[in-house]
């Protein structure tokens, strides 16, 4: 399983500081949609500066012009970028154009699907990488929020999949166990006093969990 690590930072100096923490032990490095609207692509560019080896993701959440934003987001360096699953087909499909002519990938993020699992089997016959089961910041602040959910449909979807939305030392395992593919931490690591110790925990306890 692949660790990501979102960055919901709001300057490129910031993202470039805990990139810089934490690359060491993650395999992608996302570029929060805060950051891009605050930053621009630019901010893409500058991690892939940083960090060649690494997977950049930029999380463009883009609802339309599916092509036009994913090559923009491409070409700045961009090695995956999302488009929203309650998108239209057409949207998908001309994001995974652009993504094949510049041999990168599309993941499909399915915050505020409501049948996630009928929207993720569409979504990677229509070409997607991966799909991302995703609580948002404002549904995980909701009173019962529980990743529990999430990773039922991932298991039951049978696509490759992402989970993000209350990854963190505790749930690191459950994540893993149900099959995915990539688990997005967020707050768990940028919120830590100490990020590098943090994610380096993370990816301990993936390795154990593999041996």
């Amino acid at each position: 399983m692949k660790l990501q690590v979102a960055m919901d930072l709001l300057t490129v100096e910031d993202a470039l500081l805990l990139a810089g923490q934490v690359a060491e032990y993650v395999d992608i490095i996302e570029l929060g949609t805060p950051l891009i609207k605050a930053a621009g692509l630019s901010a893409v560019t500058a991690i892939k500066a940083a960090h060649p080896d690494k997977i950049v993701f930029a999380d463009m959440k883009t609802m339309d012009a599916g092509e036009l934003e994913a090559d923009i987001a491409f070409r700045a360096g961009a090695d995956l970028v999302s488009i929203l699953g309650s998108a239209d087909d057409s949207t998908i499909a001309g994001g995974v154009k652009a993504a094949r002519a510049h041999n990168k990938g599309i993941v499909v993020d399915l915050i505020g699907v409501a049948d996630k699992v009928t929207r993720a089997k569409e979504a990677r016959a229509l070409g997607a990488k991966f799909v991302e089961f995703h609580a948002g910041l404002d549904e995980q602040a909701q009173p019962g929020h529980d990743l529990g959910g999430l990773l039922t449909a991932g298991e039951e979807a049978r696509v490759p999949f992402s989970v993000a939305g209350g990854v963190s030392l505790d749930t690191i395992e459950s994540v893993q166990r149900a099959g995915a593919d990539v688990a997005v931490i967020g707050r768990s690591v940028h919120s830590a006093a100490d990020p590098a110790l943090e994610a380096k925990k993370l990816r301990a306890a993936i390795s154990s969990s593999n041996s």
